[in-house]
């Protein structure tokens, strides 16, 4: 719509740039408060004060004060997570914004007599604003102009049936246009503008479903749950085994912040960042952290031809009168049936009629609609404007059928060139009076216009990816079912038959008819709007995952009801409007990588969470068993330092950006909980086994105790990140041994030694540790060995993904 000029104007006064500045500065623009975009200090805000970081910061203040400081050493950990994620994040911010620049649209709005395109932000109350096809509505006011102005008002109150709004009607901000252009007045602009009033009500359609976001909630709400009573049951264990009252409180605070898994929240959050960032640098904007990892799991991808599989930019190879008819005149009409362009196809037109005479005088328009696939025009010819005729243009199946057996020769040569791949338009007249609701019953044909398409050259390689991912495609298209299924075969989608997969949306007979077709149907062509929204919700309650693609406002509907909508930059603001994902540049080449990027982003996210859940369930099961048996907490708080260290958060680091992007499969949570509560046990009880089985010699010391507690919970931890980092490679190899490297250090060098307060047990107590470490780690191997003999051979994302 940028640039488009919108007729109607020239009765109309706007403001002058003074009366907008004065209105502005009294604040009556468009300018929003409490947006979804977080600035930079409310993500320092949210990053600094959070659950976690305020139980931690208690449980830090508590240990600095009854303890020394360097048990404090975590504090340290603490303060550089919430630096990292403040980072990472306003990284992300700036990419997101750069990219949103890039796909902002600007308003025709007319200021100081001229129409003039301005930033959204900019309308104040009293401009008089332009709209016309394809356009969202960003403010609300009464219609001024009317150029046969339809708008759809789904994203607001649920109806799909665009409603045509003459002058004194109002527009509602958050509706997109169908059909026409017109002007109208701002009245209601920023917070008070309807779409801002009803906020989130506003919006029809769910954010992307995120999995990781559903397991990641849960996992903390269960573990902020559990804190409180774990420590209580630490500190009356500890009280009645003999211990002071400092000392019980200093060993609760120990133990409980090692159920704290801080880490995993800044991993996941630091890993969904830097993939938006990835994604940013090849221009793809992610309006929904949860859309990386939203088309991973995709299992049915619904394309629109135009603008996707094909460039969406067509031209005219021919314009064939019939009859009589003169090219010229032919011309001239087309000309004036698609003045303002504000579609591929127009543009196209008056691109190609630009010669001709303009010797015709419009009287009646009633623009192209998506919903009835056809725009009809009154005009006369003659320099006195005495004899009217009427001109429809649209598809052939509509006019033509309306024409009746006069048009039948017509048939073969549309035919014939749709069979090849091309788009058809036919444009006929007739002497009866123009209707919105039917077209007349006499249409003559007058002339034939041929289009063609240019395919994109990553289609076929883009439309491959998918198949072999076997995700399921589905061409849904406005255009002759013919002519998508001859693009389709030529970007490698065989198998077409014509009675099974290549469906004429037309002969379907009602909304049922529709639903069920969609299973089998590969290409369904001259699909109203509203058809491919009912396509798109019946593949959803089939429980698949639905991704659709679209570029025009005929998309915008059933990009709303899928499970992820695509929009391409180039496409309309309503396409734009809805999406989650947004390719700037166009490129549908792109997908596939935002596919690798969510599966490499869930598998690491999957690894991440199994080593943090670990951590958090031997760390309840060894204060839970601390409290049981009486006895002082088998840790220091610098020690825990110290395994937290290198078996969690260095390891969790590497792990979290692995670049590799198995196939993603539902139950995570699933999946997380079934190792890491057998190995968090594992590890808590030869933990445990080795540190009260010190305990019971009387040669030994409580620190003696805890430096085998250390041990053993170091050499199991180092397995369980072994176990984690497979299949190793050489980077994940030398991981482990500078990890192993830095514990062995730490035992046997007398300086770090000292620091971590580790005081050797005798001989026999350590073999035995060591025997009992050896013990847990053969368990946990196991286990990871038979869990994958069992687990199944790769599936088809479309028998996996629910």
């Amino acid at each position: 719509m940028e640039g488009v000029a919108i007729p109607g104007s020239e009765s109309l006064r706007g403001l002058s740039s003074a009366e907008a500045e004065q209105r502005a500065a009294a604040g009556k623009s468009n300018r929003t408060t409490g947006h979804s975009e977080r600035t930079t200090a409310q993500i320092i805000q949210a990053n600094v004060f959070t659950r976690f970081n305020a139980i931690l910061g208690l449980l830090l203040a508590i240990i600095l004060t009854m303890g020394p400081a360097v048990d404090g050493l975590f504090g340290i950990i603490l303060v550089l997570n919430t630096c990292i994620g403040v980072v990472q994040e306003v990284r992300a911010k700036r990419t997101l914004d750069k990219l949103a620049l890039l796909t902002a649209t600007t308003i025709p709005v007319l200021r100081d007599q001229q129409q003039q395109q301005l930033a959204s932000a900019r309308i104040v109350q009293g401009d008089i604003v332009g709209t016309s096809t394809g356009a969202q509505i960003v403010v609300d006011g009464p219609v001024l102009i009317s150029n046969g102005l339809e708008i759809d008002e789904s994203l607001l109150t649920g109806e799909a049936e665009p409603q045509a709004k003459e002058v004194g009607d109002q527009l509602r901000s958050g509706s997109f246009v169908t059909a026409g252009s017109g002007w109208f007045q701002a009245e209601k602009v920023g917070n008070e503008s309807f779409a801002n009033t009803i906020s989130s009500e506003a919006r029809k359609f769910a954010p992307v479903s995120s999995e990781l976001k559903v397991a990641t909630d849960t996992v903390l709400k269960l573990v902020t749950w559990a804190i409180g009573p774990i420590a209580a049951a630490l500190l009356i264990g500890q009280r009645m085994g003999g211990e002071t009252w400092r000392s019980a409180v200093f060993g609760s605070a120990t133990g409980v912040v090692e159920i704290v898994p801080e880490g995993f929240v800044l991993l996941t959050s630091m890993t969904l960042a830097l993939s938006i960032i990835r994604l940013g640098k090849q221009g793809i904007l992610v309006k929904e952290l949860g859309a990386v990892e939203g088309l991973a799991r995709v299992d049915t991808i619904c394309f629109d031809k135009t603008g996707t599989l094909t460039e969406g930019a067509p031209a005219v190879d021919e314009i064939r009168p019939v009859g009589a008819a003169s090219l010229d005149l032919c011309s001239s009409v087309l000309r004036v049936l698609t003045q303002n362009p504000s579609n591929a196809t127009a543009k196209a037109i008056q691109k190609a009629t630009q010669d001709a005479s303009n010797n015709v005088h419009q009287h009646t328009l009633i623009p192209f609609s998506s919903a009835r696939k056809w725009a009809a025009v009154s005009v006369s010819i003659d320099d006195d404007n005495k004899q009217t005729t009427s001109w429809v243009m649209g598809a052939p199946e509509i006019v033509l059928g309306a024409g009746g057996v006069a048009n039948s020769k017509a048939l073969d040569h549309v035919k014939e060139q749709t069979d090849l791949g091309k788009r058809v338009l036919v444009l006929a007249t007739t002497s009866a009076v123009l209707s919105s609701d039917d077209l007349p019953p006499d249409l003559q044909v007058t002339a034939i216009v041929m289009l063609t398409e240019r395919i994109r050259p990553d289609a076929q390689k883009t439309l491959q990816y998918f198949a072999e991912q076997h995700v399921d495609i589905k061409i849904i298209s406005g255009d002759n079912q013919k002519t998508v299924a001859a693009i389709a075969r030529s970007v490698g989608m065989t198998r077409l038959d014509v009675k099974d997969t290549v469906v004429d949306a037309r002969t379907l007979p009602d909304d049922a008819a529709v639903a069920n077709m969609i299973a089998e149907a590969k290409v369904i062509g001259r699909s109203t709007p509203r058809q491919k929204r009912i396509m798109v919700q019946s593949l959803r309650q089939q429980h698949k995952t639905v991704a659709m693609t679209g570029d025009g406002v005929n998309d915008a509907l059933a990009l709303k009801d899928a499970n992820l909508a695509i929009a391409m930059g180039s496409g309309s603001e309503a396409t734009r409007a809805v999406a989650q994902l947004v390719l700037v540049d166009g490129g549908f080449s792109s997908l596939p990588g935002v596919v690798a990027e969510g599966r490499r982003v869930i598998a690491n996210v999957e690894r991440v969470a199994k080593l943090f859940l670990t951590k958090t369930v031997y760390a309840m099961v060894l204060a839970v068993a601390t409290g049981v048996a009486r006895v002082p907490f088998p840790f220091l708080p610098r020690q825990l330092t110290l395994i937290s260290a290198l078996t969690i958060g260095i390891p969790g680091f590497f792990l979290a950006l692995a670049p590799q992007a198995p196939t993603t499969q539902p139950g995570f949570l699933k999946r997380v909980a079934e190792f890491a509560f057998p190995a968090g046990v594992t590890a808590a009880v030869a933990t445990f086994a080795a540190y009260t089985n010190s305990l019971q010699s009387q040669k030994i010391l409580v620190p003696q105790a805890r430096t085998a507690a250390t041990m053993v919970l170091g050499l199991v931890g180092l397995w369980i990140v072994d176990v984690l980092a497979r299949p190793l490679n050489r980077r994940r190899e030398a991981l482990l041994v500078m990890l192993g490297s830095v514990g062995v250090a730490s035992f046997i060098i007398p300086v770090f030694r000292q620091f971590w307060r580790l005081e050797f047990p005798p001989t026999p107590q350590l073999i035995q540790s060591f025997g009992i470490a050896l013990i847990a780690i053969a368990i946990i191997e196991a286990g990871w060995r038979l869990a994958t003999f069992r687990r199944k051979p790769d599936q088809p994302l479309s028998e996996v993904v629910t």
